[in-house]
């Protein structure tokens, strides 16, 4: 029993010194039918992480399923494989029937579908004895996926309905967490969340060259897809997230053939007339405020007078509204459904925008975060977004620097 106890002790040391990498390539080489997730409303780290991770663990033969159940923004039609991103979540377990035949003998079992009613008649008839209601019983088959990653997701309930309607999957089945969000709730098995990566796609390719030793999983396709994570959350390297080192795997991905040209013409210099249109709208409703910020919102009626679609308002606050001069961050506010969405991007190096979604529960970066509020309107909502932020953000910096100046004052003696 002693040797048998240093022998699994050891085993268990030897695992807990892997890193979260070598966990993850481990668990790869163990699974066959692996889950592929990220949040709603992808944006091209997102999306360029999922449709990377899918095709590498095609490479290496796993049964893999990619589900964004969002509508992916048009720009991103060009990325390979996109068309294999399921909108939709399949992974609903068996509903099993159990029949105890310990009081009757089965004979025969069919079906009746009764189209009117909607309804389905499954008949048993016993050989011997009778069943009764007692005999019934009912439980779920097993989930067809055995492992799962959560790619650029900073916690779970950002997965919308996968995980509403499957929350016992995640905590049933190994669940991975590869992401860069500082808000990240370390909600998995292996969490791999690096707060110094630009994006989760400057991530996964160090992933990819572990994988690597054995077969080459670097190709083209998969080089485009990671190399459109990392230039969409840098702002195409502008952004002062932007790093040495995701400068040199950008470089790296372009060796690999990543089309680099193709995903600066499609998501940077190609612009619908509907997104043209929504953006004059923003732009003439834009306001500076004394306190130093810029801001503007969109409508639900907006968007449908643009003919645009909800993610075209997307860039107007990375490309216009952070540019106005002598200001510390802009917000966008934009009406979706039943919900308003808030949209922060810092435009000076000291103004963290996280701080302020987190007020209203939101999360992402310090240099670009965001929130959602649901079941409101613009109308509701739009003048207390504004109170809080002057109130709770800039009266607490006031608060600060009062309290510091309290200190300084030196009492008489």
């Amino acid at each position: 029993m002693k040797s048998s106890f240093k022998h699994t002790n050891k085993e268990y040391i030897k695992k807990m010194e892997l890193t979260p990498k070598q966990q993850i390539v481990e668990l790869i080489k163990k699974h066959q039918n692996i889950l592929v997730l990220t949040h709603i409303n992808p944006d091209g780290d997102a999306l360029g992480s999922l449709l990377a991770f899918y095709l590498l663990l095609k490479k290496l033969d796993k049964n893999v399923s990619a589900v964004a159940t969002s509508e992916i923004p048009v720009k991103f039609n060009f990325l390979p494989a996109i068309s294999n991103i399921n909108s939709e979540f399949n992974g609903i377990r068996d509903f099993i029937i159990n029949l105890d035949l310990s009081s009757a003998k089965l004979d025969k079992l069919s079906y009746q579908k009764i189209t009117d009613e909607n309804r389905l008649d499954i008949i048993i008839t016993p050989k011997t004895g009778t069943f009764t209601p007692e005999d019934v019983s009912f439980s779920y088959g097993a989930h067809k996926f055995d492992l799962i990653f959560v790619l650029d997701t900073p916690d779970l309930e950002r997965l919308g309905k996968v995980y509403d309607e499957n929350a016992d999957l995640f905590y049933e089945t190994p669940t991975v967490n590869i992401d860069h969000h500082p808000s990240n709730e370390y909600f998995g098995k292996i969490n791999w969340v690096d707060l110094t990566a630009t994006s989760t796609a400057e991530i996964l390719v160090a992933l990819i060259e572990s994988l690597s030793r054995e077969k080459q999983l670097l190709d083209a396709d998969v080089a485009t897809a990671l190399l459109t994570g990392i230039t969409t959350d840098t702002g195409s390297f502008q952004n002062t997230n932007t790093t040495p080192k995701s400068l040199t795997v950008a470089a790296q991905l372009v060796a690999a053939g990543a089309r680099q040209q193709e995903i600066i013409q499609k998501i940077f210099k190609t612009r619908e007339l509907s997104t043209l249109k929504l953006w004059g709208v923003i732009l003439s409703k834009v306001v500076l405020e004394e306190e130093g910020f810029v801001w503007s919102y969109a409508t639900q009626n907006d968007i449908v007078q643009a003919s645009a679609a909800n993610d075209e308002t997307q860039q107007v606050v990375d490309e216009l509204l952070k540019t106005v001069p002598n200001t510390d961050f802009a917000l966008l506010l934009t009406e979706k459904s039943d919900s308003v969405f808030g949209s922060l991007r810092s435009a000076k190096n000291n103004v963290d925008v996280l701080a302020i979604a987190k007020i209203f529960g939101g999360g992402g970066h310090e240099q670009a975060a965001g929130f959602q509020i649901k079941n409101t309107t613009l109308n509701e909502i739009k003048e207390e977004i504004l109170a809080k932020i002057k109130t709770e953000y800039y009266k607490k910096d006031n608060k600060t620097l009062i309290e510091e100046e309290q200190i300084l004052d030196i009492p008489e003696k």
